[in-house]
């Protein structure tokens, strides 16, 4: 079992709910799994996406810290290439300093989704080929180390602590390796993959002032109910959207599961549909349990990062206090 467990919220927007109720949402999730007693919380980064809320993590991850008082927080991540390092560092030292203590940076190497997305952030995809330059300059600016701007200092966020975590799959993940830094890695439905990916990471691990030994995070999405049925509905607001985004070249809101059964799909839109359903951690209490166990085992996972996203609230906050309890995560009236 997986004791150490997380959320990264993405701020999905619902059907009927504008894109500012899926922030206040995230900020509102948030303060639920510090009384839980989830172990951080983490805020995304997309540009131009109709379905998604998060842009700006950093100012996200601000307003989920002043409303919180123990959790950890921080960025799923911030995608490096976007930016500059040096301005990555000046905003997490502003958030260490005013949340010393509880901010995390996770740092991603994606670009923008398409051309004119990229074009507008002044990018293209060859920038996530500099990523390993990029998160070492990065560091440099908080340690003090950078060399290539003399006399030039990130304030206030040089000789601060702010973890560092990268997110990566494949090459992505020798990048952590041989920068000392732990690994984010998903999605779970390609558990064998994950396995392969933590455990070549682990091989290749080289102990840095930032990280003695290897650490892994496990991501994915998890859906607990009080039975299998209403668990598998949990999934059916992004399953779809993501069968839709797929067929139609836009991701949506979420829509309620009850409107997304009663479609008439397309053959196309019904395997990809299905497909997106697969292999997620879902069920009852007991059978998520073993899921868990099941992924514990074939990953070697220190943590597991929950990144459900669904239409139906209520639904969403009982999963993640059933999973809570599952874990053993502390009771939430202590």
């Amino acid at each position: 079992m997986i004791r150490k467990l997380s959320i990264l919220d993405r701020s999905r927007t619902r059907q009927g709910h504008p894109a500012p109720q899926a922030l206040r949402d995230t900020v509102a999730l948030a303060r639920t799994a510090e009384e839980l007693g989830y172990h951080r919380f983490w805020v995304s980064e997309h540009h131009s996406v109709p379905g998604v809320a998060g842009s700006a993590p950093t100012v996200l991850a601000a307003a989920v810290a002043g409303a919180t008082h123990r959790i950890r927080v921080g960025t799923g991540g911030v995608m490096l290439p976007n930016h500059q390092p040096m301005v990555v560092a000046e905003q997490f030292g502003v958030l260490e300093s005013l949340f010393p203590g509880r901010i995390d940076m996770g740092l991603g190497r994606s670009v923008g989704f398409t051309g004119g997305i990229r074009r507008a952030l002044g990018r293209d995809t060859g920038d996530a080929d500099r990523f390993e330059e990029q998160l070492a300059e990065l560091l440099g600016w908080l340690d003090g180390s950078q060399r290539a701007h003399p006399e030039v200092h990130a304030r206030p966020a040089e000789g601060l602590h702010v973890p560092a975590y990268v997110l990566a799959t494949g090459e992505g993940a020798g990048i952590a390796a041989r920068a000392g830094l732990p690994l984010v890695v998903g999605d779970l439905r390609a558990r064998g993959r994950v396995g392969e990916i933590a455990r070549a990471y682990r091989e290749e691990f080289r102990p840095s002032a930032r990280g003695a030994r290897p650490y892994v995070v496990v991501s994915g999405t998890v859906a607990v109910a009080a039975t299998e049925e209403e668990a598998r509905r949990i999934l059916v607001p992004e399953a779809w959207a993501l069968a839709h985004s797929r067929t139609r070249g836009s991701f949506p809101p979420l829509r309620p599961a009850e409107e997304i059964e009663a479609l008439e799909m397309t053959p196309k839109e019904r395997e990809l549909y299905e497909g997106a359903l697969a292999g997620h951690l879902h069920g009852t209490e007991d059978q998520v349990a073993a899921q868990l166990s099941e992924v514990a085992e074939r990953t070697g996972a220190d943590e597991l990062l929950v990144t459900t996203s669904t239409y139906d609230r209520t639904a969403l906050l009982d999963s993640y206090a059933r999973l809570a309890r599952i874990a053993g995560l502390r009771d939430p009236a202590v």
